[in-house]
């Protein structure tokens, strides 16, 4: 999730309050505060409230929340005589463009700041690291319009953001560092977009770079903004940058982008209408609330609103990209009532939670298994059918013997795990450096005939680990647990033959162990005996044990 960066200085006066009061109210907005600093708080807000990205964004909550400000700011966008025409050639590469003016601005550094890190944190999650949106930021004053957002090819050349010399599409891709780093959204493009001038100069290279010839510097008073990509995702990130700087003092004035098709001004900062019903408010809350108190909270949060006999008309802010359901509002209208004031009850229908026995049983066995001087493990539940199977000399067929995973993103995790050994063989591979004796155990769960299944297993290696050690530790456990059991030969190709038993408890088989075969031990790269045991702590249940 992102973390925001918040300078004291300019939150306290953004804001009107001291840091002590806004400390008491951020994590009240739905925030983790990470830590706190002579200079700046960093804090954590969840990927669903972009608007939050910004130091302005944040301000702006904190006003309503602190009853500083209340209810919906209605953003004027003046019509404007900005054009950008979007060439047929594009729309196979990038197809979507929104564009905004903003006058009258102050840049300083902190405004600077605050600029890169929204753009960079809005990159990550809504644009999806500049896959679905990119932005990019000038200064007006230094660009002709009407603009055209093309195509070019990779000879198509420009002075790039941070460099002096003129480079190619092809150059910037492959020598400019953001060039490097997003090359991989166009790497299997035949044509490049581009943003350019009335007078041919290219003024972005979108997702990549902007040129050099419009930075943004503390001279700049007038900015333009444009945002690319595919869907709705670029209007979400260019109301949130005009509310941004609208919040600064700036002045907003329209974009008209004409495709070949079809015309369109950008931003429309008008409100979304989102009609709630009382009665769910009451049902998702769990109590009801005064109209006066909905218009409270609603007011907190920098809605708009009307309030009806059975509907509230909640009007949304064009910076709140999160809010697609009822039930975002209604959370909302929770934050804006304040959670601490909810008074917690106990549910109409009884039911006490209480431990699980398995999870009872788990901790006895951890118990137990480090008294004995084991040391606890915890491996990935997703393996492979090389490892599971192949390296412990045992056969097993797809959905018969165990679950495969549809769509697996590396080789090494295609299925679940229906044994915990071949996992422990694997930690000792990875640690064969280290001292030996080791002593080494997990207690978790596998997934046997589609069902989850308790296990544990340990292991023992050194130079004369044996067979005779680990039935030693396989019969302290049983009489910590007070179970009586046998054994007889086993036919588990893991294990020596003649050094392997099956256990055996009320005639049924719960586990196994013994001495690892060789074949085994050369696979996972060992060289040490290693002495082992497996036991399905399900069965226990089955058995009639009681924790």
């Amino acid at each position: 999730m992102p973390v925001v960066t918040l300078y004291w200085d300019e939150l306290e006066e953004l804001v009107g309050k001291s840091r002590e009061e806004i400390l008491k109210k951020l994590p009240m907005l739905g925030c983790d505060v990470e830590r706190v600093e002579e200079d700046h708080v960093d804090v954590e807000f969840f990927p669903n409230r972009p608007d939050l990205y910004s130091v302005e964004g944040v301000a702006r909550a904190l006003k309503g929340f602190m009853d500083i400000e209340f209810g919906y700011i209605d953003y004027e966008v003046k019509k404007g005589n900005w054009k950008i025409y979007v060439d047929e050639s594009v729309l196979r590469v990038r197809p979507r463009i929104v564009g905004c003016v903003v006058r009258n601005i102050r840049i300083d550094d902190r405004v600077l700041r605050s600029m890169i890190e929204v753009q960079e944190d809005l990159h990550w999650t809504i644009g999806r690291n500049r896959r679905k949106m990119a932005i990019g930021i000038h200064d007006l004053d230094k660009i002709s319009f009407p603009l055209k957002y093309t195509a070019v090819s990779e000879e198509f050349s420009f002075v790039p953001l941070d460099f002096e010399e003129e480079m190619s599409v092809k150059e910037i891709l492959e020598r400019h560092p953001k060039g490097k780093e997003y090359r991989f959204i166009l790497e299997k493009a035949e044509a490049y977009p581009m943003i350019i001038d009335s007078k041919g100069n290219a003024i972005s290279f979108p997702p990549i770079i902007n040129a050099e010839l419009t930075r943004v510097t503390e001279r700049t008073t007038n900015l333009f903004i444009d945002v690319t990509g595919f869907d709705e995702n670029v209007d979400k990130a260019l109301k949130i940058l005009a509310a941004m700087f609208a919040d600064r003092g700036g002045k907003l004035e329209s974009v008209e982008i004409i495709y070949p098709n079809k015309r369109e001004e950008t931003p429309d900062m008008s409100p979304r209408v989102l009609e709630v019903k009382k009665s769910e408010i009451y049902s998702l809350l769990g109590f009801k609330l005064s109209d006066e108190e909905i218009k409270l909270a609603l007011g907190r949060m920098r809605y708009g609103f009307e309030i009806g006999e059975n509907i509230v008309k909640v009007f949304i802010p064009p910076y709140r990209a999160d809010i697609m359901h009822e039930w975002d509002v209604i959370e909302d209208i929770a934050i804006g009532y304040g959670y601490d004031r909810i008074q917690p009850t106990y549910p109409p229908t009884p039911g006490i939670g209480r431990e699980h026995e398995w999870f009872k049983l788990r901790e006895l066995i951890r118990e137990i298994m480090i008294g004995l001087g084991f040391t606890e493990v915890i491996t990935f539940t997703l393996t492979n059918e090389k490892a599971q199977y192949e390296f412990m000399r045992r056969k097993a067929e797809p959905w018969k013997d165990f679950v495969p995973v549809m769509h697996p993103l590396t080789e090494e995790h295609t299925i679940i795990r229906t044994d915990i050994l071949p996992k422990l063989l694997e930690v000792l591979a990875n640690n064969k450096h280290h001292a030996m004796p080791q002593k080494i155990f997990e207690v978790g769960d596998v997934v046997v005939n589609l069902k989850n299944r308790l296990r544990l297993a340990a292991c023992v290696t050194h130079s004369k680990a044996n067979f005779s050690e680990i039935r030693s530790y396989v019969q302290a456990l049983m009489r910590e647990l007070d179970l009586e059991w046998d054994v007889k030969e086993s036919e588990d190709e893991a294990f020596i033959k003649g050094r392997r038993a099956d256990i055996i408890v009320r005639g049924k088989k719960i586990g196994v162990f013994g001495e690892i075969h060789p074949e085994v031990l050369e696979k996972f790269d060992l060289s040490n005996p290693v002495a082992a045991f497996e036991i399905d702590l399900s069965e226990i249940f089955d058995t009639g044990y009681i924790i």
